[in-house]
């Protein structure tokens, strides 16, 4: 129960990082640090990537209400949290020439879900 609670405030904090305007976006090099040099790196790291998923959502729904054309449309399709690591690598993997280590990991899920949610309508 306790793990659970810690997860979730985990989750929250991550989500108010990228809500935040000065908030530090973590580059890949930080990302894969954060993997291999903490015990629990690895679930941190995924996160982290998740709250750059749902920040990336939520940031297009907004553009939506908004009256603007957004980065990526789900249009029913499934998008789940977990899936966010998974889209993640998947587009570093494509598009290994396309980014740099100290590129936002923002950008590369951005990507991912540009790529793998295109807007048909």
């Amino acid at each position: 129960m306790a793990d659970r609670r810690f997860h979730r405030s985990l989750r929250a904090a991550c989500l108010l990082a990228l809500a935040a305007g000065s908030a530090h976006a973590m580059s890949i090099r930080e990302l894969r640090t954060l993997e291999a040099s903490e015990k629990d790196g690895k679930a941190y790291a995924s996160y982290y990537l998740v709250g750059v998923l749902e920040g990336l959502r939520e940031g297009v729904e907004a553009s939506q209400r908004n009256g603007q054309k957004p980065l990526f449309c789900i249009e029913g399709r499934r998008l789940e949290p977990a899936m966010a690591r998974s889209l993640y690598q998947t587009e570093l993997t494509r598009n290994t020439d396309s980014y740099e280590a100290d590129m936002p990991v923002q950008l590369v899920m951005a990507g991912a879900l540009r790529n793998s949610y295109r807007c048909t309508r």
